[in-house]
């Protein structure tokens, strides 16, 4: 064969082959689904968890004709939901609804059986603000003036959380790094604990949901200091964000995202992803959203594969300030 002829038959072959690749992934994305999808939570049924992967669930299989059903597998840290999805193989049918601890699981537990590098990002499904609040009986009404309250009396103030490693109590640790003050950590056992000492004056503050803790800020029960996220909550607009009130950059989010075992194919992925975010945007969604206390989400892939990175590399840094190191 002459030079010329081969590189016109390389070319073809590469042609070929390409076409090949393509329609496999076009078939796969266009029979997908062709059986039930299951959605796992890490979860009992009720939480946010549960809540945002029936929404979703839901609007799939009405889009689709296809059946979405959620399966909880509650215990282990969110690790027996985790290991059940990846063990169920990476064809689509078996998905994976995270909560923002995702990010934190390494942080906290060395020699993990599963790890997020198990898993392929598809979408960002809710974000949920959280706030400062403070027993009504500390003499602040704004961070600034909470700021100084505790560099005024270092150690004083105790802060409680659901956990060491908890997305609440990371975001304290947060707060606690950028404004220099130091605080008494008060461990519990779920956020129910914590909050019932919280309202009892037991503790001073916590970092609580917006969905938990409105109702007790609006009796009067509990005082909002401040918005973790960088833009105010639609349910909330009066109520400043603690990056506006001097902590530039603040944000510490409690999220809930869709993942698929790591393998699954793209041309998958991406047909997932489109149309859970035509979901997350419908105005019944979004209401239903708005009553959890939480906005949608709907990002790609790929900018979910950020936002998980800028997760993993600012809590991250929390954990090795606070000397925070997996057991």
């Amino acid at each position: 064969m002459q030079p010329t002829e081969d590189r016109v038959f390389r070319s073809l072959l590469t042609a070929l082959v390409w076409l090949g690749v393509s329609s496999v992934a076009a078939t796969a994305q266009s029979d997908y689904p062709n059986r039930p999808v299951r959605i796992i939570v890490p979860a009992t049924p009720g939480g946010g968890s549960d809540t945002f992967a029936r929404l979703i669930a839901t609007h799939l299989a009405e889009a689709w004709g296809q059946q979405f059903y959620v399966d909880n597998r509650p215990g282990g840290g969110t690790l027996i939901g985790m290991e059940a999805t990846i063990n169920a193989g990476a064809d689509g049918h078996t998905l994976y609804l995270a909560p923002s601890t995702f990010v934190l699981l390494p942080l906290t537990k060395k020699n993990l059986p599963v790890t997020p590098a198990d898993f392929e990002p598809i979408t960002l499904a809710a974000i949920v603000p959280q706030l400062l609040i403070v027993h009504p009986d500390i003499k602040a009404a704004r961070v600034d003036q909470f700021t100084a309250l505790a560099k005024a009396e270092p150690g004083k103030l105790i802060y409680g959380s659901p956990g060491l490693g908890t997305g609440p109590q990371m975001a304290m640790q947060l707060f606690i790094n950028l404004t220099g003050t130091e605080m008494l950590h008060v461990p519990y056992r779920g956020v129910s604990a914590v909050l019932t000492d919280l309202l009892a004056g037991r503790v001073h503050t916590m970092m609580l949901n917006m969905l938990t803790a409105k109702p007790h800020i609006d009796t009067g029960k509990l005082r909002a200091l401040g918005v973790t996220s960088l833009k105010r909550a639609e349910q909330m607009p009066e109520l400043a964000t603690i990056a506006e009130q001097g902590l530039t950059g603040f944000e510490a989010l409690q999220w809930f995202g869709l993942m698929a075992p790591k393998g699954t194919p793209k041309p998958v992925i991406a047909k997932l992803s489109a149309e859970i975010a035509k979901g997350l945007h419908l105005p019944k969604t979004r209401q239903q959203l708005a009553l959890q206390g939480a906005e949608p989400g709907g990002n790609t892939p790929a900018e979910f594969a950020v936002f998980l990175k800028e997760e993993n590399d600012r809590w991250s840094a929390v954990a090795k300030a606070a000397k925070i190191v997996p057991e």
